[in-house]
C-alpha cells in the first residue's frame, strides 16, 4: 500500500521520472556492472545491455509499477510482478541483490534528476522501490519453497539434439545426478546456463517444447546470428554434454477446465504452444482447440510435424497457416495472421507467444473480437519491453 504522504508526489513526479527513467535505467546498470562486473557471470546477459533492451525493460517496469500505485494505491499490478518474479527465479535472484540495486539505482536517481531532486521525493520513490522489490521477494520465495528441491539451479545431460526446420534445434536433456526434479507445467520455460568461448556464462530462458509433466526437458531454440547463446548451443553443445537449467518457471500455462483453447503462435514462438499440445494429446483431451501459426516459410516451421500430428490426435482441435511466402500445396494463408476471418470460440482463453509487434496486434485483434482482456494470456521470451512501451 502507497502511503499517503507518498502518492501526492508520487503523482506529481511520475511524468518526470518517467520521462528520464530509460536515461536512469542506462546510468544504473554502467555503475552496477562498474562495481560488480561479476554480475554478467551466470546472471545478466551482455546481449540485452548492449542492444538496449534491458534497460527498457527495467524502465517500463518501474513505471508500470509506480502508475499503478498512483490509480489504485491499495492494490499491486499482480499479473507484472509474476511474471517478473518467475524470470527472476529462473535466474536464482535473492533477496540480498535487491539492496544492490537500490543502492545503484537511487545513485542514478540522484545524479539523473539532480535538477529537481528532494529529501521529499527521494522518501517517496524509495518507498515505490521497495513496496515493488518486497512484493517481488514474497512470490519469488512462495516459487522457490514450492520446487521440489531447494537447489534452484541443477546439471542436466543433453541425450538428443536434433534438427528442427530450417535453422532451429530441438534439444533432450535427462537429469545428470540425483537432484529431485520439480515436474514442468505446458507452456513453461527453463533458464539454460552456457558457458562461452572466453569462459563467461549466459543465462537464456527457452519455452518447453514436449515433455512436461516428465523427467525429461525438451526445448527448441532457433538461431540468432546475432545473439550470443543460441549460437553456442548450435555450434558447440553436443549429445553427452551437460548445462546447468533451472526449475520450470513461467506463469503462461495450460489453464484447467474444459473451454475452449487458441494458441496463436509466429516463429519460434510455437514452442509453448507446441508443449500444450502435446499435453493435451497425451491427455486425451476433447476440449476445442484452435491452433493458429505463423512463420515465414512452411520450411522454417520448427516443430512443424510434432503439432501437425497432435492436431490429428486430438478430435476437436484445428489448425490455420499463415506463411509470407506460401508454399505449394500447402492450405496456408498469405501473408501476416489475422483474426478478420477467424471465428474464435466462446469463452475461449487466448494464448498469444511469438515477436512483439505479432503479439500486440494478436491482442488487439482478439479484443476487437469479443475476447475479454483477462483471457488473453501472453509469453515474451527476453525482457518484457511491453511493459517499457506501454
Amino acid at each position: 500500500m502507497l502511503s499517503a504522504q507518498s502518492l501526492p508526489v508520487i503523482e506529481a513526479t511520475l511524468p518526470l521520472v518517467g520521462e528520464r527513467m530509460p536515461a536512469i535505467a542506462r546510468n544504473f546498470y554502467g555503475r552496477m556492472f562498474a562495481a560488480h562486473p561479476e554480475l554478467f557471470d551466470g546472471l545478466f546477459s551482455r546481449s540485452n545491455q548492449k542492444n538496449g533492451s534491458q534497460q527498457q525493460a527495467l524502465a517500463g517496469s518501474i513505471a508500470a509499477f509506480a502508475t499503478h500505485l498512483v490509480k489504485s494505491p491499495d492494490t499491486t499490478p499482480e499479473a507484472m510482478l509474476s511474471r517478473i518474479a518467475h524470470k527472476h527465479v529462473s535466474l536464482d535472484i535473492r533477496p540480498e541483490q535487491y539492496d544492490v540495486v537500490y543502492r545503484y539505482l537511487f545513485e542514478a536517481i540522484a545524479e539523473e534528476l539532480s535538477d529537481a531532486i528532494t529529501a521529499e521525493i527521494a522518501a517517496a520513490w524509495t518507498e515505490v522501490y521497495w513496496l515493488m522489490a518486497h512484493a517481488l521477494i514474497k512470490l519469488e520465495k512462495g516459487l522457490y519453497s514450492a520446487a521440489a528441491s531447494e537447489r534452484p539451479l541443477a546439471p542436466w545431460i543433453v541425450v538428443g539434439k536434433d534438427a528442427a526446420g530450417s535453422d532451429a534445434v530441438t534439444f533432450t536433456l535427462e537429469p545428470a545426478d540425483d537432484t529431485p526434479v520439480t515436474p514442468s507445467l505446458p507452456g513453461q520455460y527453463v533458464s539454460v546456463t552456457v558457458r562461452m568461448p572466453d569462459d563467461i556464462r549466459q543465462v537464456r530462458q527457452y519455452s518447453l517444447s514436449a515433455g512436461t509433466g516428465s523427467s525429461t526437458r525438451v526445448f527448441t531454440t532457433r538461431l540468432d546470428a546475432d545473439g550470443e547463446v543460441s549460437p553456442a548451443l548450435h555450434r558447440d553443445v553436443q549429445i553427452g554434454d551437460h548445462l546447468i537449467l533451472s526449475n520450470p518457471c513461467g506463469d503462461i500455462t495450460l489453464s484447467a477446465g474444459d473451454h475452449p483453447l487458441v494458441l496463436a503462435s509466429a516463429g519460434i514462438g510455437c514452442t509453448p504452444s507446441a508443449s500444450i499440445l502435446r499435453s493435451l494429446a497425451d491427455q486425451g483431451s476433447t476440449r476445442e482447440v484452435l491452433v493458429l501459426h505463423a512463420e515465414s516459410t512452411l520450411e522454417r516451421w520448427a516443430l512443424r510435424d510434432q503439432m501437425r500430428e497432435d492436431v490429428a490426435l486430438l478430435e476437436a482441435a484445428e489448425l490455420e497457416l499463415w506463411l509470407e511466402v506460401p508454399s505449394d500445396g500447402d492450405d496456408a494463408h498469405d501473408g501476416f495472421m489475422s483474426l478478420a476471418n477467424v471465428t474464435i470460440p466462446e469463452n475461449a482463453s487466448v494464448y498469444l507467444c511469438g515477436p512483439l509487434p505479432f503479439m500486440r496486434s494478436l491482442r488487439s485483434q482478439a479484443l476487437e473480437s469479443g475476447v475479454p482482456a483477462e483471457r488473453i494470456h501472453y509469453e515474451v521470451f527476453g525482457p518484457d519491453l511491453w511493459l517499457a512501451s506501454a
